[in-house]
Parts: structure tokens; sequence; C-alpha cells
């Protein structure tokens, strides 16, 4: 461990990684962010402390069975010339169930439909929320890590990669979903950023590698657009009273 501690190497690894966790991290508070915002604040709290509290331990226990998840990576079958593991099955079942979330919220918002979700119980739907989360922290967990696996050797540099992101993950999900829950064109971007987002997690299962560079600058460039729209929208109605 103190070997560790004093080697430059391991201190530029463990800063690169985080960084790297950081950015993959942003698809979590998104979906986090979208799911939670139709249940009560309280239970919205609540259930985002679960889900980050769940993709911190996910993380934790996948580096734990480093040789099993790199057994992941093997070719179980093949289809016309694509060989998929069981990373790419899972990779591509998490972006389909995102891209079938994402548009069912998109419906939901343009048919204004919120009247059936108020009258759906609010246990069932923290539970509902709580499920989502679990498979959404899944996938993302198991692509996080295989990243972190690829870029690092020692076990102790990918959990205190992983813990910080974490950490960062949730003091950034609260203002995220209070932003995202007060304006509902940002959600409207939100659920769009998810489905492009699902697009990218199945591409990437069919061995079609989209950068992941193009995905957060689109989000990035789109995410500025839309806080200055935010803010011309304060300055008109301060305008106008």
């Amino acid at each position: 461990m103190m070997q560790l501690i004093t080697s430059p190497e391991a201190w530029a690894a463990l800063l690169t990684l985080t960084a790297l966790e950081i950015v993959l991290g942003i698809d979590n508070v998104i979906f986090l962010s979208v799911i939670v915002s139709r249940i009560p604040p309280d239970q919205a709290k609540r259930a985002r402390q679960i889900g980050l509290l769940l993709a911190l331990l996910f993380r934790i226990l996948l580096l734990s069975i480093l040789v099993w998840l790199i057994g992941l990576t093997e070719p179980v079958f093949t289809i016309r010339d694509v060989a998929l593991s069981w990373r790419d099955i899972i990779l591509i079942g998490g972006g389909l169930f995102l891209i079938a979330k994402a548009t069912h919220e998109i419906h939901g918002e343009v048919e204004a439909r919120e009247g059936d979700e108020e009258a759906r119980p609010s246990a069932s739907a923290f539970f509902l929320v709580i499920v989502q989360i679990i498979i959404i922290d899944l996938v993302f967990s198991l692509d996080s890590i295989i990243t972190a696996i690829g870029m690092a050797q020692d076990l102790e540099i990918m959990i205190a990669a992983v813990v910080i992101a974490c950490i960062i993950m949730y003091v950034s999900s609260g203002p995220v979903a209070r932003f995202v829950a007060e304006h509902p064109t940002t959600k409207m971007l939100a659920l769009a950023f998810l489905v492009l987002i699902g697009v990218a997690l199945v591409a990437d299962g069919f061995k079609f590698h989209i950068p992941r560079g193009y995905i957060y600058f689109a989000i990035a460039f789109s995410a500025a657009v839309e806080a200055f729209n935010v803010m011309a929208r304060r300055n008109r109605k301060r305008a106008a009273g």
C-alpha cells in the first residue's frame, strides 16, 4: 500500500481512472434524475440515495470478482460473423431497456398523462423505480468496471477511483434531479440523452463502437443550449413582472 501511495504512476492512474469513471457516471446521474422525477420529493431523495449506494456496491462487488468478470468478455455464440459475449448481451439488453424506458417517458410527457402516474400507489411506484435503478446500475457498473480493468492493474486504485466517482455522482445527483424536475424541457432533453446512450450501448454490444467523446460532446452542447434557453425564459419572466 505504501508503495502505491508514494508512486507517481499510481497517482496518475488514479486521477485518470477517476476522471473516466466520473464521465461514465454521467449516464447514471441522467437516468436517476429522470426516473425519480415521477415520485414524491421525499421518496425521490431516498431513491437517489439507494440507487447511488447500489451503484457503488455493484462496482466494488464486480471488482472483487475480476477473474469471473474478465470471463464475461469471452465469446459465447456468433450471429452473422459477430461474436457476442455475455458482456455484449448485457449491454444490448441494457441499451434496449434504456431506449424503451426513455421512449415510454417521452410518450407520457407528450401525451401529458400525469394522472396515470399519480393514480399509481406511491409504494408500488417507489418499488418500480428501485427495480429500474437496479437494472441500469448493473449495466452501467459492468461497462464502468471493465473499462477500469483495462486502464489500471492495482485493485486498490480501481476501488479508490470508483468510490471517488460515486461520491461526486452523489453530490451532483441532487441538483441535477431538482433542475430536471423544475424544467420540463430539460427533462425531455435528458430523455433524448437516454435514447442516445441506449443506442450507443446496443451498438457496443454488436461490436460497433461509437466514440464516447462524440456522445458526451452532443450532450454537453445540447445542455449548454438548454441552459441559455432557461436563462432567457427566466429573464423574460423578470422583465414581464
